[in-house]
């Protein structure tokens, strides 16, 4: 069976489909409108495939806390003083067996039009990935659609006990919550009249940034609790483990995956792996895969001292931010020499096909705001290198294929370059790209272009797709500043891509080394070289020692293909 490149499309799903344009700062659902699940119909869904993509993230899935009503619905309140943004965050759980009722036409109905959508993208050749959230749930937790049978997280907790095993959350020994560090930066305008009491919480429960206090300040994840996998971390005698027998919140966070498995998801973005022991994951990720061998788990893990725990207790993907985003993302911004991004992958070199690269997530701040590069083409000669370097996975943010600025003030989220995860809004990238696309301005509909030639050329090239690589840059050293250069080769095909991180275009001389052509097994003659990008022909003599003369454009490069 040909092996796939994985290249994963994140969909924050409520700003997705929502073509709701009024944007009202701090705006209601009824205001400001939501995308919902139904948007990602057959013709939508075919045209995210046909940008390369082979997955989709739904970012936002299941019921999390928010300051909307739903009670009607047999939905339990939030309190206002414990949800961020009129939305709340989607990191904030309030039911792990629920689907977020935002996102459905009809409420009632909310799971089969998931398990319709899980079908739809399947049809279209995409598999799905939802987020799983390990590490804490939302203050006012309650699941009302677990299975017939499952006991609830911290049903049976005895709230006396700091710490204990049976327990599914940490308590603060009868002392009640203390938001006072949060209700004065908290209460605005569009929220004061709608509270109509403080939130009570008694014993208060340790919040989710490994906060163990009854009073989390305003920088804290407050809106959410702590889950306890065995690990005392105030220990008389400092953090300390206990994992035999299997403490109790292993099984019941093992049945939500399986859970969801069963509904046909593909693999789980687990949030903040590595604040939950390796050793859960290692028990948790053999038992859904024994029963689903396919499901894949990737990991939200910034300690590369742990990559390699990780990836033994069962992860196939780790997020490689603080190695290649880091640096791809200095590079853009002229801060470090391209020639860096080979220590980069050096570093990871023995784990390679687990790093999963990206250039925007929800987390991070876009290419084209302006506390990053301020322009989404600055960012092409980064896709390129991220996308094309190696055979291991990439992940694209929605929007940063029409260039999404993130400039926006939605709310609870600021001006930060950043697109809110806590507010209700749309984005003008999106409904352009994907539901009206008489509206796609001529650079929108540029960048889009390049994108889909670069991701698709990811899979529909076998040398790109599963082929050796060869660093260029060793021998390169004139071009270790803005630009960058590698082979990849399988079978007789290979590539030479070059890229200009620089505004100025460059006429350079690119060597090869005789190693290398004796590694990828690359016969010395004069060759006829395509560029894949603009389709111009090159004739280049592939000999040990004869430079490979080309000129680039800013903030682009080229893709030769010829045959080695």
């Amino acid at each position: 069976m040909k092996q796939e490149k994985i290249i994963i499309y994140q969909v924050f799903t409520r700003l997705f489909g929502n073509c709701n344009t009024t944007r009202k700062v701090n705006g209601t659902l009824a205001e400001n409108g939501c995308g919902k699940l139904n948007a990602f119909d057959d013709a939508t869904l075919h045209s995210i495939q046909s940008m390369g993509f082979t997955h989709i993230w739904y970012t936002g899935v299941i019921r999390h806390a928010t300051m909307t009503d739903y009670t009607s619905y047999g939905i339990p309140r939030q309190s206002e003083e414990v949800v961020k943004g009129r939305a709340g965050s989607p990191y904030a759980i309030a039911d792990y067996y629920d689907v977020d009722p935002d996102l459905a036409e009809n409420v009632d109905k909310r799971m089969q039009e998931f398990e319709a959508l899980v079908e739809r993208t399947h049809k279209e050749g995409m598999k799905v990935i939802i987020d799983f959230v390990p590490n804490h749930v939302a203050r006012q937790y309650q699941s009302i659609c677990k299975p017939d049978g499952v006991k609830d997280l911290g049903e049976d907790d005895d709230q006396n006990m700091h710490f204990s095993t049976k327990n599914n959350f940490y308590y603060c020994w009868g002392q009640p919550l203390d938001l006072s560090a949060i209700r004065p930066s908290h209460r605005d305008s569009q929220a004061q009249d709608s509270r109509s009491h403080e939130y009570v919480e008694c014993p208060a429960k340790a919040t989710g940034n490994d906060h163990f206090d009854n009073r989390p300040g305003r920088n804290d994840w407050y809106e959410t609790v702590k889950l306890n996998y065995g690990i005392d971390y105030c220990d008389a005698g400092g953090r300390s483990e206990h994992f035999d027998p299997i403490p109790n919140t292993w099984s019941k966070m093992t049945d939500i995956l399986l859970f969801w498995a069963e509904k046909g998801v593909d693999g789980f973005r687990c949030d903040m792996a590595e604040m939950v022991p390796a050793a859960f994951w290692a028990w948790a990720t053999d038992k859904v895969k024994f029963c689903y061998p396919d499901k894949i788990f990737i990991g939200e893990v910034y300690d590369p001292s742990q990559y390699r725990n990780y990836i033994g207790a069962g992860f196939d993907y780790l997020y490689d931010k603080v190695g290649m985003y880091d640096c791809v993302r200095e590079v853009i911004c002229g801060h470090r020499r391209a020639g860096d991004i080979t220590s980069q992958w050096q570093a990871t070199d023995d784990i390679r096909s687990h790093m999963l690269y990206f250039l925007e997530n929800h987390d991070e701040q876009r290419i084209a705001s302006d506390a990053f590069a301020g322009d989404a083409w600055k960012g092409i000669p980064g896709l390129m290198v991220s996308t094309l370097l190696r055979s291991n996975p990439f992940m694209c943010y929605a929007g940063q294929e029409l260039g999404e600025r993130g400039m926006d003030a939605e709310g609870f989220s600021g001006c930060d370059g950043r697109t809110t995860i806590f507010d209700y809004w749309s984005l003008d990238s999106l409904i352009h790209g994907y539901f009206n696309r008489r509206k796609l301005t001529k650079n929108e509909r540029s960048l889009m272009h390049v994108y889909r030639q670069i991701l698709t050329l990811a899979n529909s090239e076998k040398a790109f797709r599963e082929g050796e690589c060869y660093d260029l840059m060793y021998v390169n050293q004139h071009l270790t500043d803005r630009q960058f250069a590698f082979l990849r080769k399988a079978d007789d095909e290979l590539m030479l891509v070059v890229v200009n991180f620089s505004g100025e275009p460059v006429a350079c001389d690119v060597n090869i080394p005789r190693h290398a052509f004796e590694y990828l097994g690359i016969i010395q003659k004069e060759v006829k070289a395509t560029d894949l990008l603009t389709g111009e022909a090159l004739t280049m003599q592939l000999h040990a020692g004869h430079p490979v003369h080309m000129t680039i454009e800013p903030y682009t490069g080229r893709i030769y293909k010829m045959k080695g």
